[in-house]
C-alpha cells in the first residue's frame, strides 16, 4: 500500500536534517513525504533541494512573511522554484485593499494551502467565509484540527470544524495517536490500546470521507510524543477497522491526487 506522509519538517538549522527523515521512512515503509516548512523560516531553499536530491521522494510546502506588501510576487517566485504548496495561519491576512491578497494567489498559483491554527481559529467564521469565497483553493486542516487529549464529547468547537467538509476543497490530516490520547504512565507496552482511542479520527472519516484525508506525523516532533515507528505502527492497527479503500485513501492516495512527486 501507497504511504504518504504529509507533515514532515526537515532542516539543517532546526529539528533535523532530511537524511534523518530518510531513514525513519525507509524503516517503516514509508514511500514519499510532504516537507513542511517550521514557523518563522521563509527561506524554502533547502526544501527545495531536499526536494531535487532525492527524485520522487518529497515535495515542498513553504513559508513566506504575508505581511510584507510584495508577498503575493514572492509567493509567485517560489511557486516557479517548485514549491507545490504553502502554509497559513487560517487567520493570516494581507495588508492593503484586499485582506485575501496571498490566498487568492495562492489559488491562481495552483498551490496547497496547508493551514496550521487553534481549533478555535479553523472553527472560526473569518475561516469557513475563506473557504468558501475560493472555492479553487485547496486547503488541507493539519493536525486533525487540533482536537486536544482533554477534548471531550459533545466535541462542540470539533464539530464547527468537520462542518468545513461541506466545501469540497477542505481537507484535513490524520496525526499519530500521541495526539490525541494521553501518554501511559506508568509506560506499558503497546503504548496504546487502539480499541479506546477517541472517535474523533472515525468522525473526521465521516464528515471529509477517507478521500479527503491523509496521513500527517508531525515528524520530527512527533518524536517526543511516541516516535515516529508508532505513529505509523497505530494508526496502521487503529485504521485496520476501515475498508481497504478507505486505508488506501488516507495512507497514500489522497496525497497522490493533491501533490505532484514526479516518476523519482
Amino acid at each position: 500500500m501507497l504511504t504518504i506522509d504529509t507533515h514532515c519538517h526537515a532542516s539543517p538549522t532546526w529539528f533535523e536534517p532530511v537524511e534523518l527523515l530518510l531513514f525513519q521512512m525507509d524503516h517503516n515503509d514509508v514511500d514519499k513525504a510532504v516537507l513542511i516548512q517550521h514557523r518563522g523560516q521563509y527561506d524554502n531553499r533547502y526544501l527545495l533541494e531536499c526536494v531535487k536530491s532525492f527524485p520522487g521522494r518529497f515535495v515542498a510546502v513553504g513559508m513566506l512573511d504575508t505581511t510584507l506588501p510584495d508577498a503575493p510576487d514572492t509567493l509567485s517566485r517560489w511557486a516557479t522554484e517548485g514549491i507545490q504548496g504553502v502554509r497559513f495561519n487560517p487567520m493570516e491576512r494581507s495588508p492593503g485593499n484586499d485582506p485575501l491578497a496571498i490566498w487568492r494567489r495562492a489559488s491562481e498559483l495552483g498551490l496547497v494551502a496547508s493551514c496550521l491554527g487553534t481549533a478555535e481559529e479553523y472553527a472560526s467564521e473569518g475561516f469557513r467565509s475563506l473557504i468558501e469565497e475560493l472555492p479553487n483553493l485547496r486547503v488541507i486542516v493539519e493536525h486533525l484540527g487540533y482536537v486536544g487529549r482533554d477534548d471531550e464529547p459533545p466535541y462542540r468547537i470539533y464539530k464547527k470544524i468537520l462542518a468545513l467538509a461541506l466545501y469540497p476543497n477542505t481537507y484535513m490530516k490524520v496525526p499519530g495517536l500521541g495526539e490525541i490520547m494521553s501518554r501511559p504512565l506508568p509506560a506499558r507496552d503497546p503504548t496504546f490500546d487502539v480499541n479506546n482511542v477517541p472517535p474523533v479520527i472515525d468522525m473526521a472519516i465521516e464528515a471529509f470521507g477517507a478521500g479527503r484525508l491523509m496521513l500527517g506525523t508531525d515528524y520530527p516532533p512527533c518524536s517526543n510524543r511516541e516516535g515516529y515507528a508508532n505513529v505509523i505502527r497505530f494508526v496502521r492497527e487503529y485504521m485496520t477497522r476501515r475498508s481497504a479503500a478507505e486505508q488506501e485513501s488516507i495512507f497514500g492516495g489522497s496525497a497522490a491526487a493533491l501533490f505532484s512527486f514526479g516518476d523519482g
